[in-house]
């Protein structure tokens, strides 16, 4: 095991390098990035290392060349050149409060210009920024690094309270397109956040910046890559399972050849030696979860979602497109991706074990509302299913809709429709971790959903009795001969035709057979 020791929650660059951590170097980028262009946007999940990248960033134009000693930019940079640096943050304060963020913006400028020891002249934020970027230039004689970190949160803080929210917004709008209008006064301009807000609404002022988001140059700009584990954390991966590792908290994508992790995940499972959720635990999807029952939906279907680039900037306080919500915040991921027609289609999905089995565990605590006995209803379920105890599992699954309170049905008419049953099955299987598909395309058919656990197969069709006949479940599940396509591994393969009623609210009918 090595002496160095693990950055978690380390922000600062100068920290990390004078105080032996770990460190992955992702310096070469800051070079593509210098060499490439002036004003950029980049938009990342929580935790995957934008701050850190920021203060790298603030470092190499103040000059702190030793720093950097044994780094890809250090012979690629002129030391003898220092640029003043703007850093704006807005990671802290309670933005739901009208006026915080005029009055955070303030405070940080105040606090830049006394460091410069620079008079302010002007009322207003934007007024304020434009007069210190051009007085910096004057100062230094040469122009000013912009760094802007957590940019929309104080947006995405305020999103309950939409008034709030659009007031917030519309400051930010005027204190960015500060940053065009000040262009021949910076010299690199910077700016990051989780969301990525509509052009239009939010950036209408500062065309001019270039969105490396989605560009595959750029994929792992932040994040950890499987050559970064295996090189910088090889000492610490002594004793724990690579492919397990992949499959828990590797995955994410942004159309680059490698996928990457979430640094936070990993530096918990390398200091706990233990695999959890570690990421998923920081922040409580409440509102994602909210809007996904409010929207209908289907917990099934997320892992098959389709989205074209449009959709996945569809973002802003007045219209959050489902799809740029889970895509921006971190729950589905670019898989696949085509182009349809001149347009680029992007098939996303969960990128790993730990967000496919913590949102629909807290998709279940929102159905529920009662975590004792969802629990309870979960180790049940990974037990018959081991024991292949098909009459337990019908009496089960009729527990798991009694769970779910009256009130919720009588509040949502999410329930009027099939995906709704569907979705509380499959919540419950990903919940465990186990091998869920659903929508499986075969040569006969789109299958419901499959389940392999215990060397078993499960093969699932749904069906609400007010919409089709009885036994028309597991009559389309031998009709199609969905069993077919899972026979090559000689497993065992169980049918199981579900049926549910409106009316009733939960399973009428639930047959089982061997295919």
């Amino acid at each position: 095991m090595s002496t160095r020791r693990l950055p978690i929650g380390i922000q600062t660059f100068r920290k990390i390098r004078e105080q032996d951590y770990y460190y992955v170097d992702k310096t070469d980028f800051i070079r593509a990035l210098l060499e490439e262009g002036t004003h950029y946007f980049l938009s990342r999940p929580r935790r995957f290392g934008k701050s850190l990248f920021l203060d790298t960033l603030k470092e190499l134009f103040e000059g702190s060349e030793a720093l950097f000693e044994g780094l890809a930019i250090h012979d690629r940079w002129d030391w003898s050149v220092r640029h003043p640096v703007v850093r704006l943050s807005f990671g802290s304060g309670n933005f739901k409060e009208p006026g915080e963020a005029q009055a955070s913006a303030m405070e940080q400028l105040a606090a830049i210009e006394r460091e410069h020891g620079v008079a302010p002249e002007f009322s207003t934020a934007p007024g304020r920024l434009l007069s210190l970027l051009r007085t910096l230039h004057e100062q230094a004689g040469r122009p000013v690094a912009v760094l802007v970190d957590e940019y929309d949160k104080p947006i995405l803080d305020a999103l309950e309270v939409p008034e709030v929210a659009r007031a917030n917004r519309d400051f930010l709008r005027g204190l960015y397109a500060v940053v065009k209008d000040a262009d021949a006064h910076i010299r690199f301009a910077f700016l990051t956040g989780v969301s990525k807000f509509s052009r239009v609404n939010l950036f209408s002022g500062l065309n001019n910046l270039i969105d490396i988001t989605l560009d595959p140059a750029y994929s792992s700009v932040c994040g950890y890559t499987d050559a970064d584990l295996d090189t910088v954390f090889e000492p610490e991966l002594v004793g724990l399972d690579r492919e397990r590792v992949r499959d828990w908290y590797n995955g994410y994508g942004w159309r680059g050849e490698e996928k990457v992790y979430n640094p936070f995940d990993i530096l918990l499972l390398l200091r706990n030696r233990e695999f959890d959720a570690w990421w998923f635990e920081t922040g409580t999807p409440t509102f994602l979860v909210d809007t996904l029952f409010r929207r209908r939906v289907a917990s099934v279907s997320l892992d098959e979602t389709v989205g074209s680039a449009e959709l996945l900037s569809a973002f802003d306080v007045d219209h959050i497109g489902t799809e740029a919500l889970l895509f921006q915040t971190g729950y589905l991921t670019i898989r696949e991706e085509e182009e349809l027609g001149g347009e680029r289609i992007y098939r996303l999905g969960y990128p790993n074990r730990e967000v496919r089995q913590s949102l629909n565990r807290a998709l279940l605590r929102h159905l529920v509302q009662d975590g004792a006995r969802q629990t309870a209803n979960s180790l049940r379920l990974q037990r018959l299913l081991q024991a292949n105890d098909v009459e337990g599992l019908k009496s089960l699954f009729h527990a798991f809709f009694a769970s779910i309170p009256y009130e919720w049905y009588t509040n949502n008419d999410i329930a009027s429709y099939e995906g709704y049953y569907a979705s509380v099955f499959y919540s419950y299987f990903a919940a465990l971790g186990l091998d869920v598909t659903v929508e499986d395309s075969s040569s006969h058919g789109r299958l419901d959903m499959a389940v392999r656990v215990g060397g078993r197969v499960y093969l699932f069709e749904f069906k609400v009795v007010e919409l089709s006949p009885p036994g028309s479940a597991m009559a389309q599940l031998r009709a199609r001969r969905y069993a077919d396509k899972y026979r090559d591994r000689g497993e065992p393969i169980h049918l199981v035709g579900v049926e549910f009623s409106r009316a009733a609210r939960n399973v009428t009918a639930f047959e089982v057979a061997d295919a």
